[in-house]
């Protein structure tokens, strides 16, 4: 393109996606439309825990799917979302305010609770950060191809938001380099690259450009078997009251800020959705990478993750039904 000065945008030049509203009339509709995404959960903890594919085994497809496929697709999505800087601007304000509210949600924790340091920079992230795989998988489901770019552009926004929180308030604890650890999460830079090559037109020479896209379709569905396969209970000491407390900003409270923000900045239907969506999604399972990595108190991490995302197929039906 000539014109550097906007982003291209499919959102535009794509074919309107089935009318959301006829969805809101019948809210098993709905829960028919995010069923397989979490049958696919309980599969990955089926594969792991009955089928006799090892901890090992997902540790690695984890890494995978996390250095090598996930960045793909979300710089591939990012590089070919075109919106112009004017029509960005309101999902990049109700996003940040979105995240922002999350984040303050999640630590009014420790002067209400009074949780130990390191437990709340721990699970703190959990009442903001959220699962990518979800988000991105059923986003088109809901509003085709339309859907999928504002969800990418939501994401490409959000990451470096939630990233920048997490890793601060882990690294504090520890003495930890925080902008050496942001350099290194391939999410974050994933994001930039993307953005930063969609504002200066860059266009793949086609034999990358479809290498990109097909590792980008193996990460949603190897992302959420992971997922499954992380969900564990892990026992010994733990602050219910704190568990609780994420679980209910990350699920209920969040998602209604969402709604209210996308009112708020009077966002048409299908971004108003895919907002709720983005809020509604349990936390990211990278929360308890990110806790193990920066020796955090990951346990409380993983139960609260084990928990929220069986819940999650439970509010998310409710929140896009609300939402349409």
């Amino acid at each position: 393109m000539s014109d550097n000065s906007s982003i291209r945008v499919c959102v535009h030049a794509q074919a309107p996606p089935p009318s959301i509203p006829r969805f809101s009339s019948v809210p098993m509709s709905v829960a028919l439309l995010v069923l397989p995404d979490f049958l696919l959960i309980a599969f990955g903890w089926l594969l792991n825990r009955k089928l006799g594919f090892s901890r090992d085994f997902f540790n690695g497809l984890e890494k995978l799917v996390y250095y090598v496929l996930f960045p793909a697709l979300l710089f591939q999505s990012i590089l070919h979302t075109p919106i112009s800087i004017h029509t960005a601007a309101d999902i990049f304000l109700a996003t940040t305010t979105v995240v922002v509210i999350g984040i303050a949600l999640a630590w009014l924790a420790a002067p209400v609770l009074r949780p130990a340091p390191l437990a709340q920079a721990s699970v703190a992230q959990c009442g903001y950060r959220f699962n990518t795989y979800i988000a991105l998988a059923l986003a088109p489901s809901l509003a085709g191809l339309t859907g999928q770019s504002i969800m990418a552009l939501i994401v490409g926004f959000a990451v470096p938001l939630v990233n920048l929180a997490a890793v601060y308030a882990l690294a504090r604890h520890h003495g930890t380099n925080i902008w050496g650890a942001l350099l290194r999460n391939p999410l974050l830079m994933s994001t930039v690259l993307g953005l930063a090559g969609n504002l200066a037109g860059l266009e793949l020479p086609t034999p990358i450009d479809t290498l990109l896209v097909r590792l980008g379709a193996a990460a949603v569905a190897l992302g959420i078997l992971c997922v499954g396969a992380s969900l564990t209970w892990q026992p010994g000491e733990t602050r219910f009251s704190l568990i609780g407390w994420m679980l209910t900003v990350k699920l209920i409270a969040l998602p209604a800020a969402a709604w209210a923000v996308a009112l708020w900045f009077g966002l048409d239907p299908v971004k108003r959705q895919m907002l709720v969506l983005f809020a509604a999604v349990p936390t990211a399972s990278a929360t308890y990478v990110l806790a193990v990595r920066m020796r955090g108190d990951a346990r409380m991490v993983g139960l609260i993750i084990s928990l929220g995302t069986p819940l999650a197929a439970l509010t998310i039906p409710l929140w896009l039904l609300l939402a349409s």
